[in-house]
């Protein structure tokens, strides 16, 4: 225990006292390991694979019909809305801003009628 010891502080010194000594073969030794893990990665590929998978917390089914209902409410919510415009169109009270949300609003309908 004691040798050990004392080489680590013999080795730790010369560090110490040989800076550009041990930078220079501190990059050696850290090139030389990059080029071997990259030789060992290309022509000896390792034979596991990852297989840790996270954990289901919700079923499908569940996750489609949740989806299903939201696109549901937010296509009546659409319709609702574009009801309530309609109304103000019979009144002749539309304004630019209503029929560029007129438009916003058929397109949201369609992206959510269409899923996409």
């Amino acid at each position: 225990m004691e040798t050990l010891k004392s080489k680590g502080l013999q080795c730790l010194a010369w560090a110490v006292n040989n800076p550009k000594k041990f930078f220079i073969w501190s990059m050696l030794f850290l090139s030389v390991s990059f080029v071997g893990s990259l030789i060992q990665g290309i022509f000896f590929p390792s034979k596991t694979n990852f297989n840790i998978k996270p954990p289901i917390m919700v079923s499908k089914n569940s996750i489609s019909e949740t989806n299903g209902i939201q696109k549901e409410e937010e296509m009546e919510k659409i319709v609702n809305e574009l009801k309530e415009l309609k109304v103000k169109r019979d009144q002749k009270g539309l304004g630019k801003t209503d029929s560029l949300r007129i438009e916003y609003l058929y397109n949201e309908y369609q992206k959510l009628k269409n899923g996409y």
